[in-house]
This record gives structure tokens, sequence and C-alpha cells, in this order.
């Protein structure tokens, strides 16, 4: 019999792939992708530098960035043929189902696309399939968001980048120059990190040679968990309890008694400040306001809490806290926060599935049974 390993719970610590993509240094509060610190690309370039830089494993010149603005552009538009899957989608929840819309709508483009198998496909169908959900997605989560409001979906505008594209699908409105790189800068320091949940089903799906829409879609599920990407708006939501509540120290203090977790705090990696929480904070100091004023005074106060109740652990600001700040001073619906957060993530998850595709191993551990003995009766 084959020597077993026995895993920790929920894998931590576990080192199952290589990857040239990215990595956390989760206890030195440091993260990037490739050999560029990812917060220093959020503050330098451009969503669809940092893109390009994930598909192609280097930064683009000025023709070759052309070049890949044009023909992601065009990958925007979602095909005729898919509006009535649209509209039902969009029917079939609530304002708060747009991941599942979305994985219904991305489900039926790859067959509707010819989408083919990883397995089958060659390096330049798998490109340009990922290139098609990431440029799709934006496209999709905002007609559903205007659908279930009763407007009529927009058509993506090819003069505007990613991220001001993003917030005029939403509202139809031409965002202003300082919204739109603040959505950037978020858009682009949350494109990947690390071997999450989400990542991570992403790949297992990608290891059985299913297209990239099947492992995409995967990747949402996993993604809709509250504990994974479902946080900013609740994060947002807990901000709201301490006005109505008047004092931050007080309500963080009856929270930590409760034993409830308070959203937007503490990381499964980091031990020190998150990195993009704290670029996020300048954002928004950028923006100012009384919202501002009240989520950094908030921040000290719950740092403060948790720090005297969790000595031995500090917990910190994590990126939603600071993302659900942003995106409001931007103007992105708080339903939207969770979209935003997936329209980046995707970057992140077709560069992973691209990258296990090289792999013909299929991803394959092992259960410990741990129920009753079974009644083994042999011949």
């Amino acid at each position: 019999m084959t020597e077993q390993l026995i895993a920790p719970p929920g894998l931590q610590n576990v080192i199952v792939a290589d990857t040239e993509i990215g990595d956390v240094r989760g206890a030195e509060g440091f993260f990037h992708y490739r050999q560029y610190s990812a917060i220093e690309l959020a503050r330098t370039r451009s969503f669809e530098e940092v893109w390009y830089l994930f598909v192609h494993g280097h930064l683009p010149d000025a023709a070759a960035l052309a070049e890949f603005i044009t023909r992601t552009t065009a990958l925007r538009t979602l095909p005729d043929e898919l509006a009535g899957i649209l509209r039902t989608a969009a029917l079939l929840g609530g304002e708060r189902e747009s991941l599942a819309g979305l994985r219904t709508v991305l489900s039926a483009t790859g067959p509707a696309t010819g989408a083919r198998p990883l397995w089958d496909a060659d390096p330049r169908q798998r490109v340009d399939d990922a290139l098609r959900a990431t440029a799709l997605t934006p496209t999709i989560l905002a007609a559903l968001h205007r659908i279930r409001a009763g407007e009529s979906p927009l058509e993506p505008r090819a003069d505007l980048g990613v991220a001001a594209n993003w917030l005029y699908l939403i509202s139809g409105r031409e965002p202003t120059a300082q919204e739109a790189r603040a959505i950037e800068h978020y858009l682009i320091a949350t494109m990947d990190h690390g071997f999450n949940a989400s990542t991570f089903t992403a790949r297992v799906i990608a290891s059985t040679g299913a297209d990239v829409f099947g492992a995409v879609c995967g990747a949402l599920g996993a993604f809709s968990g509250p504990l994974h990407g479902g946080a900013p708006d609740r994060a947002l939501d807990a901000l709201d309890e301490i006005a109505a509540h008047g004092d931050a120290r007080t309500w963080a203090a009856e929270q930590v008694a409760a034993h409830r977790r308070i959203m937007g705090f503490g990381h499964a990696v980091y031990r020190t400040a998150d990195p993009r929480s704290m670029m996020l904070r300048d954002i928004a100091l950028g923006f100012g306001g009384p919202l501002v004023e009240r989520a950094v005074a908030a921040e000290e106060a719950i740092t403060d809490v948790l720090a005297q109740a969790h000595p031995e652990q500090p917990r910190y600001a994590n990126v939603e806290f600071y993302a659900g700040v942003v995106m409001e001073c931007c103007g992105v619906p708080r339903s939207m926060f969770t979209p935003t957060f997936a329209v980046s993530r995707m970057v992140g998850w077709c560069a992973n599935i691209l990258e296990q595709a090289q792999s013909r191993k299929i991803i394959r551990p092992a259960a410990r049974y741990v129920g009753p003995s079974p009644d083994v009766q042999r011949p």
C-alpha cells in the first residue's frame, strides 16, 4: 500500500504546485506578480499592462500593449445568441446574486464561442478563451445589474480602459479620472493572491482538462462564499452598524465578546498590515469626506480592540475594509462590490488555468475515512 500523507486542516502551508505567477509573503506584508511588487504595479501601471504581464510573463512595450488592447477590446461584446440567457440569469436571483448569474452566462459562453477543452486546445486557443472570459466578465456583470434595475445594458466603449469602462457600464456615466484610476488601483492589486480557495479550485478543474469557462465557473462558486470574495460590502455594512451604535471601540468589544467575526479585519496569510489595504487607505484619503473619516477612526479602534483580545496574533484591516470605502466613493453600488472584485480576480484565475494546463497530471488527493467500520463480506 502506498504511504499516505495527512495534510493539516484547510491544507494550511501545504505546497501543492509550482507557479511563476506570483507569491504572497505574509510575514513580510508583501506580495508580487512575476518579479514585480504588486502594489508598485498598481501605483504605476495600467490594468491592461498588468493583464498582459499575467498572460505573457513580461510587461509589454508600447506596440505590444496597443495590439493587446485592440485584441481584448474586441472581446468585450457578448455574442447575440446569449442575450436571452443573460436576461434569464438576471431575473433568477436578487441583486446580490450577480456571481451566480455570471456563472450561468459564462458556462453558456464556452459552447457558444467554440471553447475547447484545455486537454485538446493548443496554446493560442487557450489564451483566446482566457482573454474572452476576462474581457466579457465586466460586460456580463454590469448587464445583469442594469437589467435587474429595470435599465437596458450598455455596449462597452472601446475608447475607455477596463476600469473606466466598468464604471461606465454600471452607471451609464463616464467616470472622472480620479474615480477610474482609484478603481484601477484596486483592480490591479486584487488580480491574484496566492493559492486561495477560488484559485485552487480553478486549477483543480483545469487539471482535469476541462475548458477555461468550466474552470472559471468553479472558481466563481468558491469565490461567492462570504469568507472569500463576498466581504467588501459586509465590511461597509459594519461601518453602518458602527455609525448607528455611536462608538466604534465599544461596538468592536461587543463583537469580540460575542465571538462574532468582524468583517474586513484579519487575513489567513498576513501577519502584518495588508499592503493592499494600506494603498487603498491612501486612495480613500484622497477622496476625503465623512465616510472616509469614519472608516479611519473605526479602523484604529477595531485594531486596538482586536490587539487586546488577541495579543498573540494582531489582526489588521484587510483589503475588503478600504475596498468598500473606495468603491463607495466612486459610486459603485454596494451590491456590485464583490462583482468588482471578480472583474479583477478573473485575470489571476485565467493565468493559473493557463499555467495548470501545461501539466498533464490531474489533481487527485485522497480522503481519510473516519466513518463506521464497513461490514466486509469476503467471498
